[in-house]
């Protein structure tokens, strides 16, 4: 059996390790269910269908598991539940003796590992269905002839109990951790309820929380419960305590166990803590197999290794215990101060951001979770949100360090990630006012307020048709913003740009990424600016030139047309017979004056070529609009990357230097100036004047164009024309 399971395994993850490797190949799809088939298939097909169900498409994201490799303890683990089926056909008799030892064997254990002594054993799947047990247990306790489940059962499945019979807790406000127990209140809240005639029964209090991994004042709350009479499940001095060895010791399907105790076997029957169906007993099997591989030594040093990776490098002190979680957060705390980061535990050094500050702050939280998580995946990080501190990076190396095979060296790899990913939050979060300023400052952007975004802002240009009071998707902003999303990217700069969705709204913005250096937040707002307006421009350009060009056309059409009516009756019908009309223009030749039409372009309007023919010269027609440019062109140095400040050492050595540049490029510019004017005045044809349409007799329009070439200078074609 341990043969074929080995087999099995190292086939799945040979599948896996392939699956990797052929980009190229899909897997097979099982999301659709098919027919079963009629002759069956054989174990290597079933494994790959399980291995396809398991990682799923590759089209899909691939999200990290916590669980990579398993090793020989956890091979160990998953032989139990194979061989809890194959034990259950054993004969009853066989089969009782058999679980009870294992059902003893495993509680003995657990109890002298957690010096719980004369304790029980509850092994069951879901964590807190050892507590809804417990709270059965403590009910029949107190009044065992009476179960208020028979007549409030609709109420709660699991405890038959109506939602007021639940009491929250608060924890501490002013003095001591804001996540542990209040003592005082809790002591107020019993006094309150045994007044008003209610029973207070049971108190579950937490050593390690869930999140930040507090430990309440157990000795405390075990006296006050001595006192009233309540039954506590929390730790070692309690009447009951839940445990997770699995994510613990890195046990995969392992059980949860709770630890209670009680004398009488009836009650704790009736409660659902013991059962006599052996099915429920081999539960215990596979946590029963791991902890013999294991040894009471291998199991003492996987936790204290947990507990030492804490302690090494991210050192965390409590009220009373050391916990080996560890829960961070990047912050801002006062005006003026310097960022930095925050151990949630420390509650001295709570951060004081609220509000607009606080959403801020919780972006780049979760940027630098992600980013840690990446660098670094064995170091099991989760990003949480907190009610007070808001998002915060959680390590917690005993529930991951096991699983994921976490050592000291990769502790040291996240030190050094979270160190080089300081600057870049401190970075970006002092130059997220400046760029908020500098959006507000200029005409045509608008600055958008996405809390959700940890990168330095996000802009929207404002473009001449954009409908400010709608929220709806708007096409034509959508279009600039992609064409400046691709410029700015084309400047390859260190910061990351990307287009996506308002905040509060369908139009597209541009959301501009974090900073690692001091960025010149002023030229990078002015040249999306700038860049923005110029693809605007060449948009509404591009846009009217259709329907410019084809009312020229039309224009020039009815020209022409009025030009060869008015030539037909300057000639006469004679003339434009064939035969008739070569020999009368023999004997008496007609001098008709040359009449055309250019179409420019710029203006978009039709001109006469009579100054074309009477000065052999074509005119200049209408200027082209400069395109548009900022108002201050930097001077970077070589190998300068855009949106860079320059270093205030270099400032001073490079302003002579700048000067005299300056000087030359005036000289040159005034050089050719001149060059320019002396052309103008020259009586050659402008470079850049459009060429002439001549006016033809209809069937006759390649012939007097050819004939117009001989007439005057044969000048190429200007490059804007064509």
């Amino acid at each position: 059996m341990g043969k074929n399971l080995k087999e099995a395994m190292k086939m799945l993850e040979d599948s896996q390790r392939r699956t990797e490797e052929e980009n190229g190949k899909k897997p097979l799809s099982g999301d659709i269910p098919g027919p079963l088939q009629g002759s069956g298939q054989d174990m290597v097909s079933i494994l790959q269908l399980v291995q396809n169900l398991m990682h799923g498409d590759e089209d899909e994201e691939p999200q990290s598991t916590r669980i990579q490799n398993i090793g020989e303890q956890g091979h160990i683990s998953l032989l139990g539940h194979s061989l809890g089926a194959y034990i259950s056909t054993l004969d009853k008799e066989k089969l009782r003796k058999l679980t009870t030892r294992i059902l003893s064997d495993t509680t003995l254990w657990l109890c002298r590992i957690f010096r719980y002594e004369n304790g029980c054993a509850y092994f069951h799947e879901e964590e807190r269905e050892g507590l809804a047990k417990i709270c059965r247990l403590a009910i029949h306790s107190r009044d065992g002839d009476k179960d208020p489940s028979c007549e409030i059962a609709r109420f709660s499945p699991q405890l038959g109990l109506p939602f007021p019979c639940l009491c929250r807790v608060p924890c501490n406000t002013v003095f001591g951790s804001q996540h542990q127990m209040d003592v005082a209140f809790l002591e107020k809240l019993i006094k309150d309820d045994i007044e008003r005639g209610k029973l207070p029964l049971l108190l579950v209090a937490n050593a390690g929380t869930a999140a930040v991994g507090h430990t309440d004042k157990i000795g405390r709350l075990k006296e006050l419960c001595e006192q009233y009479g309540i039954w506590l499940h929390a730790a070692t001095k309690c009447d009951s305590m839940t445990l997770t060895p699995g994510p613990w010791l890195g046990l995969p399907a392992v059980p949860a166990v709770t630890l209670y105790k009680h004398d009488d076997p009836a009650l704790t029957l009736v409660s659902g803590l013991t059962s006599n169906k052996p099915a429920d007993k081999l539960r215990a099997l596979p946590l029963w197999l791991s902890l013999q591989y294991l040894g009471l030594d291998g199991i003492v040093e996987r936790i204290k290794h947990a507990c030492q990776l804490v302690s090494g490098n991210l050192k965390f002190v409590e009220d009373e215990l050391s916990s080996p979680v560890v829960v961070f957060r990047f912050f801002q705390e006062l005006p003026g101060s310097d960022p930095g980061l925050n151990a949630i535990p420390v509650p001295s050094a709570a951060p004081s951001a609220v509000g607009r500050e606080r959403h801020s702050c919780d972006a780049l939280n979760r940027w630098l979770g992600e980013q840690l998580k990446q660098l670094v995946p064995v170091s099991g990080l989760t990003v949480m949100d907190l009610e007070v501190e808001g998002t915060c990076v959680r390590f917690s190396p005993l529930m991951t360090a096991a699983v994921l095979g976490m050592r000291g060296e990769d502790v040291d790899q996240l030190v050094a990630c979270i160190q080089s990913k300081l600057p870049v939050l401190t970075c970006t979060l002092q130059l997220r006012e400046e760029f908020k300023q500098e959006v507000e400052a200029t005409a045509g952007l608008l600055y958008v307020d996405d809390p959700n975004w940890p990168g330095i802002g996000v802009v929207r240009y404002e473009h001449a048709n954009d409908d400010k009071s709608s929220l709806k998707l708007d096409p034509e902003g959508e279009k600039i913003h992609a064409g400046l999303l691709k410029k700015l990217n084309e400047l390859e700069s260190d910061l990351t740009f990307k287009m996506g969705p308002e905040y509060k709204s369908m139009k597209s913005c541009i959301y501009i990424g974090m900073a690692s250096d001091d960025i010149d937040v002023s030229e990078l707002v002015e040249t999306i600016a700038v860049t923005a307006r110029e693809i605007e421009e060449n948009s509404r350009l591009l846009e009217n030139m259709t329907e410019v060009v084809r009312k020229g056309i039309q224009e020039a059409q009815v020209q022409l047309q009025k030009a060869n009516e008015e030539r037909l009756l300057e000639e006469g019908v004679l003339r434009q017979i064939p035969v008739v009309g070569s020999v009368l223009n023999w004997f008496s030749p007609v001098q008709a004056s040359q009449k055309g039409r250019t179409f420019n372009l710029t203006a978009g309007s039709l001109e006469s070529t009579e100054h074309t023919y009477v000065y052999k010269v074509q005119g200049s027609g209408v200027t082209p609009p400069q395109t548009p440019t900022g108002t201050r062109v930097k001077q970077r140095l070589p190998g300068q990357k855009p949106f860079k400040r320059s270093l205030r050492g270099s400032d001073a050595i490079s302003e002579t230097s700048s000067v005299s540049h300056i000087e030359d490029l005036e000289k040159v510019e005034q050089l050719s100036g001149g060059q320019e004017a002396s052309e103008a005045n020259s009586p050659e044809r402008h470079p850049g004047a459009p060429a002439p349409l001549e006016a033809e007799p209809p069937g006759a329009l390649q012939d007097g164009a050819q004939g117009l070439q001989h007439d005057r200078p044969q000048v190429e074609e200007p490059e804007s024309l064509r």
